[in-house]
Parts: structure tokens; C-alpha cells; sequence
């Protein structure tokens, strides 16, 4: 290998016509001039051929937090250490929402604007708009680090076991929730809340007691699906209670339309048989927990969100010493440490419990 580190002249000569490529698009570029980082931010997003939902999501960041405070310099002056003020201003005080408009922003928010930025920024590169990718000057760039990240996570919430069941009790029993069988799914499968409302009949195996789960609810698009987040469908056991609950449920539809019970229509459709919005769901899951906790008692049943459901049917099944590879992939999370990372908070119970079956197994007793 040469001492520049190619290995032969003919490579050593293809990087130098590049770098004279690169040289004479920035000549072009100075004497033309780049668009501003706000017309180019719009083109790149219209140009993505990601999920509809994931679009939005990266548009809500241009709008609120690219174009307002970036958007008017040129791609090709934008600086590293203008990029680095623009993400302290954005911790200080770059909330853009009604909830607390001026506070700032989380660690994890604006990895996000960093993430984003270096994409576009990639993007204008190949454009031939740019020849330097400023949000990767590291030296000067501070975007917020993972463990920054994880040390501002907010704590997950949680069910116990016993709160979770007189929740269900109260839902089924006391409230006669049309929903119980929905919030029974949920409680003891983990799927998502776009996963569940996007389940059609002929994803349900009730005679082997297996469900799967091959999109999700579009949260962006009224009566569309998506791919499920991982793009791969995925099998989930369900046990012979929550079997007997979606049959019960799937007559409960067939009394209302024969479609309804049909292979093809949705589980959780609503009294139409379309697709019902995840956002729709996610309120009547408050109202019905805020009737809970008023008629049992606040002390005897916390406030909990939708999400919060899923984390207790993950964390009961942990704390009960199943391998968190069975919880990965009931979750559908794409690799294992991420749901040991989301799910640190159980590891000191699974810990008691190993050392108290080793103790068990070996006797516990000292020699």
C-alpha cells in the first residue's frame, strides 16, 4: 500500500480527479449559489420514499425546528459552529408546542434535529450542492449523546399485576366497555396500539392460538395501513383466556354484520367496519382509566397511558423470569438491546431471582 494509503496508482489517481471534481462543483456552487437550507429541506422531503407517517414526523421537525432558525442561510453557509448554537439554543429554549412553548428541548429531540440534518445534508452533498457535511465536524458540532439521552428518559410507568386485573375486571364487569376486549390485547400480547387496530380476522389463529401481526394503523392517513415498524410481519401466542375473549368478541361482531366476522375485516373496526384512528383509541383509553381510578380509588390504581400498557405486559413477563428474547419478540422490537435498555428498571429483580434459584439448586446452605 502507497503512502497516501491507496493501493495501486490507479486508485491514488481516481481520488485526485474526485478532489478536482469536488473542487470545481464548489467553484460552480460559489459563483452560482446554493439554495437556502429551508428550499432545500422541502425538496429533500419530497423526495423521500419512506413511510407517510415517518414523513410527517421528519416535517414536524423541519417546521418547528430547522426552517425558523436555519431555514434562510444558504446550504453552502451554513457553519459547523452555527449548527452548534442553534442545537444549545434548542436545549435552552426551542420548545415549539401549546405545552410549553419557550422551555427546551430534550436530549433525545434534538439528536433527532442532529440526525436529520446530517441526512439532508448528505443528501445535498450528492445533490452537488455542497462538497462539506458540517453537522459531521465533531470537534465543533456537540449533538447530545445517547448517554445524555437515556440519562433524561423519562421513568416507564407501570401496572402491577393486581392493579392490571382489577382494571380489567372493572372494564369488563362494572363499566360494560365495549372496548374490554381491545384493552385485554393489549394487556396480554404488548402490541403496538396502531398494531392491534389494524388486525383483520384472518390474522387470528383462535383454534392454535396465534395472531399475526402484518401492519399497522396509519396514524397519518385516515382508513390506510402501513407495514408493521420492524417491515416484517410476526407471530404472537396468545393464551387460552385471551382466545376465549376475541371469539366471544368476534360473535359480538357477527351480531351486528356477517362482514364483520369475515376474514378480511378488521378485529376493531368500527361500527361501519373501517379503521378506527389510533388517536381516537388513545382518548377513550384515558377517559376509561380516569372512570377507573375515580370509581376504585386513585390510590389503588395510578394514572397510566396507552403506551404504559405495553410496558406492563413487558415488565410482568420479565419479572416473572421469561427470557427477554421471548419479550423482544413479542414486542417486535428489531434487536434485543433495545428492549433491555427500555427495560433496565427489571434487571435488579431478575438478578434476586437468579441468585435465589441458583441458591435453591446448589443447596443455599454454606459448607
Amino acid at each position: 500500500m502507497g503512502k497516501a494509503g491507496y493501493r495501486t496508482a490507479a486508485d491514488a489517481d481516481d481520488a485526485l480527479q474526485e478532489a478536482r471534481r469536488k473542487l470545481r462543483s464548489h467553484g460552480r456552487l460559489t459563483r452560482r449559489g446554493a439554495p437556502s437550507v429551508g428550499e432545500y429541506a422541502q425538496e429533500w422531503l419530497d423526495s423521500l420514499t419512506l413511510e407517510a407517517s415517518t414523513i410527517e414526523g421528519y416535517r414536524k421537525i423541519v417546521r418547528n425546528h430547522v426552517e425558523p432558525q436555519l431555514g434562510t442561510i444558504r446550504l453552502d453557509k451554513l457553519t459547523a459552529t452555527a449548527l452548534h448554537k442553534h442545537y444549545g439554543a434548542l436545549l435552552d429554549h426551542g420548545r415549539a408546542d401549546n405545552k410549553r412553548p419557550g422551555a427546551g428541548l430534550s436530549a433525545n429531540s434534538v439528536q433527532k434535529v442532529h440526525v436529520l440534518v446530517g441526512a439532508m445534508l448528505d443528501a445535498a452533498i450528492d445533490d452537488g450542492h455542497i462538497v462539506v457535511n458540517v453537522a459531521k465536524k465533531r470537534r465543533t458540532v456537540k449533538a447530545p449523546t445517547g448517554k445524555q439521552v437515556r440519562a433524561q428518559r423519562p421513568e416507564i410507568q407501570t401496572w402491577t399485576a393486581v392493579e392490571l386485573r382489577q382494571f380489567l375486571t372493572w372494564s369488563r364487569d362494572v363499566y360494560n366497555d365495549e372496548f374490554h376486549s381491545l384493552w385485554h390485547l393489549y394487556a396480554h400480547t404488548g402490541m403496538r396500539r396502531s398494531e392491534a387496530l389494524a388486525l383483520r380476522w384472518g390474522d387470528v389463529d383462535l383454534t392454535a392460538g396465534k395472531i399475526a401481526l402484518r401492519r399497522a394503523a396509519d396514524t397519518t392517513r385516515r382508513d390506510r395501513t402501513k407495514t408493521t415498524k420492524t417491515g416484517v410481519a410476526r407471530p404472537i401466542d396468545i393464551d387460552a383466556a385471551t382466545t376465549e375473549v376475541l371469539r366471544k368478541w368476534k360473535a359480538t361482531r357477527g351480531t351486528i354484520a356477517l362482514d364483520f366476522a369475515r376474514a378480511d375485516a378488521y378485529v376493531f373496526g368500527d361500527l361501519s367496519g373501517r379503521l378506527r384512528k389510533p388517536d381516537d383509541i388513545g382518548r377513550r383509553w384515558d377517559h376509561r382509566v380516569a372512570k377507573a381510578r375515580a370509581d376504585l380509588g386513585a390510590d389503588h390504581l395510578p394514572r397510566l397511558t396507552l403506551k404504559g400498557l405495553r410496558h406492563t405486559h413487558a415488565t410482568l413477563l420479565l419479572e416473572l423470569g421469561v427470557h427477554p428474547k421471548v419479550v423482544q419478540e413479542r414486542l417486535g422490537h428489531s434487536n434485543i438491546s433495545t428492549t433491555m435498555n427500555i427495560y433496565s428498571h427489571v434487571t435488579p429483580t431478575m438478578q434476586r431471582d437468579a441468585v435465589s434459584r441458583l441458591a435453591g439448586l446448589l443447596g443455599g446452605g454454606a459448607e
